[in-house]
């Protein structure tokens, strides 16, 4: 069964491109409900632990990097079918591939820089949710 809780985080890139409101503004228009955000900047050993699935792979230290420099937006979405239908919204990595008006077409520099994290599954949306927020923080 779907979840109805994907999460999200607003990269470095975008976030010093000023597209967080309208970022969010999509994420609102498209029908998911923000329970929890918080502008926050990730240190390295931060990165490296949300990215660690990664850890073998040649982009890593590149990825880890950049994702520690500055602040990122990170946020817990509620919606129907919220995993997927995120997804759908924010396109392909490549921006270059994403399809028209998705999110990374819109704000995304690069296949590296491209502006949104976004959940791949259900059960990764609930560890990412937890490495980023206590229950405490969630409000849905």
């Amino acid at each position: 069964m779907a979840s109805n809780r994907t999460f999200t985080m607003i990269k470095p890139d975008a976030v010093a491109d000023g597209h967080i409101g309208a970022i969010l503004a999509k994420i609102n228009e498209a029908g998911f409900r923000i329970i929890a955000m918080k502008m926050t900047h990730l240190s390295r050993q931060k990165a490296e632990g949300f990215y660690e699935v990664h850890k073998e792979r040649p982009f890593f230290g590149e990825l880890t990097a950049f994702m520690s420099s500055g602040p990122i937006v990170a946020a817990v979405l509620e919606k129907e079918n919220a995993v997927a239908d995120f997804r759908t919204l924010i396109g392909a990595t490549d921006p270059a591939k994403a399809a028209p008006g998705t999110i990374r077409a819109l704000y995304a520099r690069n296949m590296g820089e491209n502006a949104v994290h976004g959940s791949d599954s259900d059960e990764n949306a609930a560890i990412e949710v937890a490495y980023h927020f206590a229950a405490t923080e969630i409000f849905g």
